[in-house]
């Protein structure tokens, strides 16, 4: 590794330093613990990932709805909408 890129990848994030405590075991080599900490942003995220995992992907009400509709055959599907989306949906692929 060049030292000219370390010196880069510590600029860019910075010098921190790791907290370790030592403590003297009875053979006198110390022991070393590792600390973490999370960021606040980090904190949120967790707390509103929590709060979305109760939540339900799909829409009970508009399915209800839908299905009514083509049992009873009144869902009518514009064709000028479905072409449009289609070939929306292949333009995307092929970007």
């Amino acid at each position: 590794m060049r030292i000219g890129t370390y010196s880069m990848i510590n600029q860019i994030y910075g010098s921190k330093s790791t907290k370790k405590s030592t403590t003297a075991n009875s053979t006198g080599y110390a022991n070393f613990k590792d600390e973490v900490s999370f960021s606040s942003a980090g904190k949120d995220m967790q707390i509103a990932k929590n709060a979305l995992s109760g939540v339900s992907d799909v829409r009970e009400s508009k399915i209800r709805d839908v299905k009514s509709r083509i049992d009873n055959g009144t869902y009518e599907v514009s064709s000028s909408d479905f072409a449009s989306k289609l070939l929306a949906s292949y333009a995307e692929k092929k970007a």
